[in-house]
């Protein structure tokens, strides 16, 4: 097995695992919002990934709440998954999403309004294989959850 192939299975195994789950969930989002705000964006708790600050509006507050995410690009568009790191419950931040999909996202230090769509049916068929090969842990999280991640395609607003 390549080293790279061996390092991202090991990588999976400890992501999915329940212990690893319990602790990430608290503590990396705030350490990522730290190093966005450190660092403009660069740096990311998981560096072999893309990741973005989506910031969104609270439906019920009506105030701006942001989260550092994982994202997929495929042909100039970026994708966001609600995985929630494999919860039962869908993460708040795509309730907010739906409410109101007008969004910004911070990529590398870059503020970019976007729209965002929740993708269903066919479309969501045809991108899930992009997003599982970029991050294979969806598809354990969808065996462990039994239920369907959101995905939602962001698509830029001029500013």
């Amino acid at each position: 097995m390549p080293a790279l192939a061996f390092r991202s299975a090991k990588l999976l195994v400890i992501t999915v695992h329940p212990l690893y789950v319990a602790i990430a969930k608290r503590v990396l989002p705030p350490i990522d919002r730290a190093m966005y705000a450190l660092t403009g964006g660069r740096i990311f708790s998981m560096t072999f990934f893309s990741g973005l600050l989506l910031t969104t509006t609270g439906r019920k507050t009506g105030q701006r709440r942001s989260i550092p995410l994982l994202y997929v690009e495929h042909h100039g568009l970026k994708y966001v998954i609600g995985s929630n790191f494999g919860q039962r419950s869908h993460p708040v931040w795509t309730l907010n999403l739906i409410a109101t999909p007008e969004a910004v996202i911070s990529v590398r230090g870059r503020r970019i309004p976007v729209k965002a769509r929740l993708l269903d049916g066919d479309e969501r068929a045809l991108i899930w294989p992009v997003l599982t090969s970029a991050w294979p842990a969806f598809d354990h999280y969808t065996d462990r959850t039994g239920r369907t991640l959101r995905v939602f395609e962001l698509t830029e607003l001029p500013e």
